[in-house]
C-alpha cells in the first residue's frame, strides 16, 4: 500500500495522541487545517466536551477562502481571548499530525500572545 500524505499524518497523529490528553485542569488545544480553512478547539478529554472553538470562518468571514499565516495567527488570538473569558489559561498543544511550521506555528504563537500557556 502506498503511503499518502493523509495516512502519514494519521500515523503521526496516533503517536501524538498516545502522549497528549486534555484534563479539566489542562485541556487540549487541537488544530485542524483543511485546504481552505483552519480550525482550533480546546477540548476536555475526560468529559469529551469541546470547551471553546475558533476558526478562520469566524475571523475572516464566510466569503473569504484560503488561509495565510497572518489569518492563522488571528485565529489563535481569537481562541485565546475566548478561552481566557471562560477561565482557561493553561492548555496542552495537539498539532494533530501536522508539522509545527507555517500556519500551525502561527496559530500557536497567536494563542500564546493572547495569554494561553503551553
Amino acid at each position: 500500500m502506498a503511503v499518502t500524505k493523509e495516512s502519514r499524518r494519521l500515523r503521526i497523529k496516533k503517536h501524538i495522541r498516545n502522549r497528549v490528553a486534555g484534563t479539566a485542569d489542562r485541556p487540549r488545544l487541537s488544530v485542524f487545517r483543511s485546504n481552505t480553512r483552519i480550525y482550533a478547539q480546546i477540548i476536555d478529554d475526560e468529559k469529551g466536551y469541546t470547551l471553546v472553538s475558533a476558526s478562520s470562518i469566524e475571523v475572516a468571514g464566510k466569503d473569504k477562502k484560503g488561509v495565510n499565516v497572518e489569518l492563522a495567527k488571528q485565529v489563535g488570538q481569537a481562541l485565546a481571548e475566548k478561552a481566557t473569558t471562560n477561565g482557561i489559561t493553561k492548555v496542552v498543544f495537539d498539532r494533530n499530525g501536522y508539522l509545527y511550521h507555517g500556519k500551525v506555528k502561527a496559530l500557536a504563537d497567536g494563542a500564546r500572545e493572547g495569554g494561553l500557556q503551553f
